[in-house]
């Protein structure tokens, strides 16, 4: 005899995945004030000559898409599930979240083959305006990364567009820094080395963006949860005599599920342990939770 129980993503002991309509403003907003700034910086790398502006501008361009596609992506995840779907389409955001990363990792690898032609041949730089419009770009920058700040550290796909922002943020500080060094001693070098450091610093957070995409995609075990702590959590449950066939996976940020085969001798006690096993998961806070149990093993 087996007695099995999924816990709905929705209901109200389970951990809750993050507001995805208050995300999905945030980013709308933000959508916004950087499709204003890019055009700045855009114009104004142009008439400065200045690759470290032209750089976050054209990084600014990648933003709206990636921004766009994530309001749209987190409007999508609320839609409800259907007999087709059963999950509905929460991991529209992963996909989404893995897009960005990938886009920010090319974006660093065009940076990087323009200053290494830029340190062979500076062009002039208009260095005043480089200041004044990056100036714009960073303030701009700090009031996004401020609205995003808020859930990114629990949503993917914000995350993403919280890591495009703070680039851009990154862009806009290395673009002052290379004015004023080309303002102060005409040393026009700065542009490009600038850039490249920023480059770097972009690729770190991009890289690990894509990699925890990948993970959930894959369906990997999540990082701050031991599978072998959730196996003898489970198997020292009194009346459990074996627990195999176990997985724990993210179905998307803030929603984690476990399914496993539970072999209990006495059917009289499924309920009493199928309880302490759901109690046992949500301190972990892993939220969806599918249990059978059997008499006799029947997949180890």
């Amino acid at each position: 005899m087996t007695q099995s129980s999924v816990l709905p993503i929705d209901v109200t002991c389970a951990h809750r995945p993050p507001d995805r309509s208050e995300s999905a403003r945030r980013m709308a907003i933000v959508l916004g004030i950087t499709a204003v700034v890019m055009v700045a910086e855009a114009v104004g790398g142009y008439l400065a000559h200045s690759l470290a502006l032209l750089a976050d501008a054209g990084h600014m361009l990648a933003d709206v898409a990636a921004l766009g596609l994530a309001v749209i992506v987190a409007r999508l995840a609320q839609r409800p599930a259907t007999p087709e779907r059963s999950f509905g389409l929460l991991r529209a955001e992963i996909l989404a979240a893995l897009v960005n990363g990938a886009a920010l990792v090319a974006i660093t690898a065009g940076i990087f083959v323009e200053a290494w032609r830029r340190l062979a041949a500076p062009p002039a730089i208009h260095a005043g305006l480089l200041i004044g419009i990056a100036g714009i770009g960073l303030v701009a920058n700090v009031a996004s990364m401020r609205i995003l700040h808020h859930g990114h550290q629990h949503s993917l796909n914000q995350r993403g567009a919280y890591l495009h922002v703070a680039s851009d943020l990154l862009g806009s500080i290395g673009a002052i820094g290379a004015g004023v060094v080309v303002l102060a001693t005409g040393w026009t070098l700065a542009d490009p080395i600038i850039s490249i450091g920023i480059g770097a610093l972009i690729l770190g957070g991009a890289w690990r963006l894509v990699r925890e995409s990948v993970d959930v995609l894959l369906e990997a075990t999540p990082a701050h949860i031991s599978l072998p702590d959730v196996h003898d959590r489970i198997a020292s449950v009194p009346g459990v005599s074996s627990v195999h066939d176990l997985h724990v996976w993210t179905v998307t940020s803030g929603v984690v599920a476990m399914s496993g085969h539970l072999v209990v001798r006495d059917p009289a006690q499924n309920q009493r342990i199928l309880e302490a096993v759901q109690e046992r998961m949500q301190a972990l806070k892993i939220g969806h939770v599918t249990v059978q149990m059997e008499k006799d093993p029947t997949c180890d």
